[in-house]
């Protein structure tokens, strides 16, 4: 029944608007101007002004890279004009010049620490200023709201209000209504994944609880391993994320205190950002130390990093002998589900199972609104495939795209992301396979539909720190905001780990068979580790060791049976123990063993992408907001540009006077909405009607419905602000034709008379 909610081609959703008027864009440009009068007010000669309006719009590693060039200039004439003064016989003229030269190349040396410094402010301040406009509406318009308010509210937890979460037709204290079946934001994007990928794709979708045993969560790594590293205040005990402190320590420098960094501190304080996932407690700890970092609101020292476990632990029953957890993912249900799933799928791979529903992590400490949470909506599909074929018949599909990509080799290299066609990057093995390109593509098409900014948009793969050791390749889709790069979906290639963890644990095989015409010979590699010998060698840490062994590839393994068998010994590098460990000759057994087989067992790989629900819909916020002149351009007035896909809201209805045939006419037109199933609001206040748009504008509903007759009506475009006439029967034809994405407002555009606006179009919306 939900996956009936959104069906309509996802190819057909127009791509947004844009805007009539400029949109609330970060600053960078105000650096020039900053700089110019920075220029003017020092005295700036004519030379050191044209070098700081020629750097006005560069980034800031090229001004700092500009900076460090003329300051080395400074110093080199400084050592010149020493050496002529030192020098017998050099004349007054001459070393006039020399310093002449030098004040110069310090005025431009301080032109250029200025543009570094009004250019990063003008940055952080324009970030902030539209992050504060986007929050501030957000909230003043029911969005969202911190959980529990009245009681103070609790960290990391968020009610989502009418336009943004599942609810039924309500009523408003103001008289205005929403009317027909109600798709709000949160439900629309979370619903958009049935339809793009499910409905798409054949997928088969589950639903598990969200309590789930000790024991399935023990057997993923989650028990174990689910961490961060914590610190504490000494003294109040206030608990911080160790890797957030030291991030915003990197960043502040890096943007605040950038004119006064050498570009070495810079390159280490973008190095550590980078491999900042992969410090261990000490390392984190001693960065912490070196960098003299305290507790944000105190000041106090902080303690030494240590591991958090992030689950809700609860106990199963009122025995509390049977231990269970919040589910950190959705994954696992579809996991353990998968003997049953795949008997259901006909025996057949490849196939794919998804899941959407809450989520939960017990953070140190949430913040940045809805981008950290402690209760959230993920929605994961888990694609099984052969491990011996991830090709994909519709990898074509997406083949052409072009997209902003950063691999790993320009990351190390400290490169930008570029563009670079889809199928290239799958070709040259920058992407390791076409079914994990494949979803690569379709995550793309999905966020840029959705209406988030493609320019603002990047992949970037894992660098090799951040990847487990039985992941093949893992890409992130990481959209900008005024948070920076925020990671809102991971696409991975997660091997067949997940499967082998769970058939280790419950000793029920998963696995797929592919059966053979007629039997064949084969040849199997056979790696059996003695767990007696490798537990008295490396007792706790056994496990661990096992299962690198037994994770082997064929041509590694055969690589340590040769060296065992000419040295008796070799060195072999277990992940999970980040270190290498001595391995002799009585540990393990590796064989190449001929056998006769019908068929082929397996173990599956998994392809995963893992949608932040929350993540997206934030920045989806900030992408679609922008704000524009009330008519009277005494006021900006905040417009949310989303795309009818997502908008809460698909239509107003608005009759232009407050009188009787006019109210006739609206609630003719409201339920004629109703029965099409197209969300709406029909509002009968009397408000003037520049308000009830703006208003309405506000929320984002892409078309507003104004009754000023009694045989036809104007139709308007929230972003264009352009009118058309349509007569009443048509009314809901028209807009389930645009709001469902069978055409755009310029298709309708040419089919209907445009409307001459002659009412006041937009005064500035009631505060409510």
């Amino acid at each position: 029944m939900r996956l009936a909610l959104l069906l309509f081609s996802s190819s057909l959703v127009p791509k947004p608007r844009s805007p009539s008027k400029t949109l609330l864009l970060l600053p960078f440009s105000s650096a020039a101007a900053a700089t110019a009068a920075a220029g003017a007010a020092e005295g700036m000669d004519s030379s050191a002004s044209a070098a700081a309006e020629a750097s006005a719009s560069a980034s800031p590693v090229s001004l700092r890279e500009a900076l460090a060039e003329k300051q080395a200039a400074v110093d080199a004439q400084g050592d010149a004009v020493r050496a002529l003064k030192a020098r017998a016989g050099a004349g007054r003229a001459e070393i006039d010049a020399a310093v002449d030269a030098l004040k110069a190349l310090k005025l431009e040396a301080a032109a250029l620490s200025r543009q570094i410094q009004s250019s990063a402010a003008a940055a952080v301040a324009g970030r902030e200023a539209l992050r504060q406009a986007v929050v501030n509406t957000l909230e003043r318009r029911l969005f969202y709201i911190p959980s529990f308010k009245i009681y103070r509210g609790v960290a990391g937890l968020f009610d989502y209000g009418p336009p943004a979460a599942p609810s039924s037709p309500t009523s408003s204290p103001s008289g205005a209504s929403d009317r027909g079946v109600k798709f709000p934001l949160h439900c629309c994007t979370a619903l958009f994944v049935p339809q793009h990928f499910v409905l798409e794709e054949g997928m088969l979708e589950v639903d598990c609880p969200c309590v789930t045993p000790e024991v399935v969560l023990k057997a993923s790594g989650h028990v174990d391993k689910f961490t961060d590293l914590m610190v504490k205040d000494e003294k109040t005990g206030t608990c911080y994320r160790a890797d957030h402190l030291i991030k915003d320590f990197c960043k502040e420098k890096l943007e605040k205190d950038a004119a006064l960094l050498p570009p070495e501190k810079a390159a280490e304080f973008q190095h550590v950002l980078a491999v900042l996932d992969d410090l261990s407690p000490e390392e984190m700890g001693a960065k912490i130390k070196e960098y003299g970092i305290t507790a944000p609101d105190t000041k106090n020292p902080l303690s030494d990093p240590y591991p958090f476990n992030l689950m809700f632990q609860t106990s199963i029953g009122p025995s509390g002998l049977s231990p269970g957890y919040m589910r950190p993912e959705t994954a696992q249900g579809i996991f353990v589900n998968f003997k049953d799933l795949y008997y259901y799928n006909g025996n057949k791979l490849p196939f794919a199972a998804a899941q959407i529903g809450q989520a939960f992590r017990n953070e140190i400490s949430p913040r940045q609104g809805l981008l950290r949470v402690r209760e959230f909506t993920l929605a994961e599909i888990e694609h099984f495939v052969d491990p011996e074929d991830k090709s994909h018949p519709k990898f074509g599909d997406v083949a052409d795209l072009e997209f902003l990509m950063f691999p790993r080799e320009e990351q190390l290299t400290g490169k930008s992301a570029v563009k670079k066609k889809f199928g290239e990057a799958v070709s040259k093995g920058t992407i390791n396979n076409e079914t994990l390109g494949y979803f690569i593509g379709r995550v793309y098409l999905f966020l840029t539909q959705l209406g988030i900014d493609k320019d603002r948009l990047r992949f970037r793969q894992h660098l090799p720190n951040e990847m487990a050791h039985y992941a093949a390749d893992c890409w992130d889709a990481e959209i900008e905001c005024s948070y920076g790069w925020i990671e809102c979906v991971g696409i991975a290639d997660r091997s067949a780990y997940d499967l082998r963890a769970h058939s280790e644990k419950s000793g029920v095989p998963l696995v797929a068979h592919e059966k053979f015409p007629e039997p064949r010979e084969v040849e199997k590699l056979v790696i059996t580790p003695s767990k007696k010998e490798l537990g008295l060698a490396f007792k706790g840490n056994q496990k661990m060791v096992v299962e690198a062994l037994e994770a082997m590839k064929e041509t590694e393994a055969l690589e340590m049976k040769a060296a065992l068998e000419s040295k008796g010994e070799v060195e072999f590098h277990v992940c999970t123990l980040n270190k290498s460990v001595t391995i002799k000759k009585n540990m393990v057994s590796i064989s190449m063993e001929k056998k006769k087989e019908h068929q082929r067992v397996f173990t599956p790989s998994v392809i995963e992408p893992s949608f932040g629900i929350g993540r997206i819909i934030y920045c989806l916020f900030e992408h679609c907001f922008y704000q524009r002149p009330s008519k009277a351009e005494d006021e900006q007035l905040n417009v949310f540009r989303f795309p009818p896909l997502v908008a809460p809201i698909k239509c107003t209805v608005f009759p232009l006077v407050k009188i009787e045939k006019f109210d006739v006419v609206a609630k003719k037109i409201s339920k004629a909405l109703t029965t099409a199933g197209i969300s709406h609001i029909i509002d009968i206040t009397g408000t003037s009607i520049g308000k009830r748009y703006a208003r309405t504008d506000e929320i984002g509903v892409p078309l507003a419905i104004t009754v000023d007759s009694t045989t036809s009506v104007t139709i308007r475009d929230r972003d264009s602000k352009e009118q058309i006439r349509v007569d009443i029967e048509e009314v809901a034809s028209v807009v389930k034709e645009v709001t469902d994405g069978q055409s755009t407002w310029a298709d309708v555009m040419w089919r209907y008379p445009t409307h001459a606006v002659s009412h006041a179009d937009e005064e500035p919306a009631d505060e409510e």
